[in-house]
């Protein structure tokens, strides 16, 4: 049986670099049918109020493909880690929410493209911490580990689906 390989890759050129730039989340079930067209996700029928939080330094997306022969299956599990700066109780009560629901999470990287992660099944938070650090060069902030289970890659998504639906409701940390 083909499995449909159907194309080759150059050399990338080297314009490109690592990071996180922002992180924008959406709850559960309220992005709606979603349109994929070559690898992107390029329209949502639903209309979900997506919040972005700006992020800055050690903050990352990483794909594990995981496959068994013998099952015949392959997954993606998509491990998103995020470090916020300076706590704060409007903060504090944001993050709850999130960490106990499982939304929808969007990546926009330091080239300023967006990735999916959870977009068919939502991100769990399997980890996190809330610390006040020890030394004055230490964080005082928050981390989170975000995780997700989906049959493919994070799909790149159009900023148009972003910009449509983003909430202009920001926590100002004093």
């Amino acid at each position: 049986m083909l499995c449909g390989i159907s194309t080759g890759r150059l050399l990338a050129c080297k314009d490109n670099v690592g990071g996180i730039r922002n992180i924008y989340f959406a709850d559960y079930g309220t992005l709606g049918a979603l349109t994929i067209s070559g690898g992107e996700l390029t329209a949502i029928a639903g209309t979900p109020e997506i919040f972005k939080y700006e992020v800055r330094g050690a903050n990352n997306l990483e794909v594990t493909v995981t496959q068994s022969a013998d099952n015949g299956t392959t997954y993606y599990e998509q491990a998103l880690n995020v470090t916020l700066n300076k706590l704060d109780a409007d903060t504090t009560e944001a993050l709850n929410n999130i960490i106990i629901g499982r939304p929808h999470v969007f990546v926009e990287d330091n080239n300023g493209k967006f990735y999916s992660v959870g977009v068919t099944r939502g991100c769990d938070t399997t980890g996190g911490t809330f610390a006040t650090g020890a030394a004055f060069g230490d964080l005082s902030g928050y981390t989170l580990a975000l995780t997700a289970s989906e049959p493919f890659f994070p799909y790149q998504v159009t900023s148009t689906i972003i910009s449509a639906n983003l909430e202009n409701v920001n926590i100002d940390p004093a």
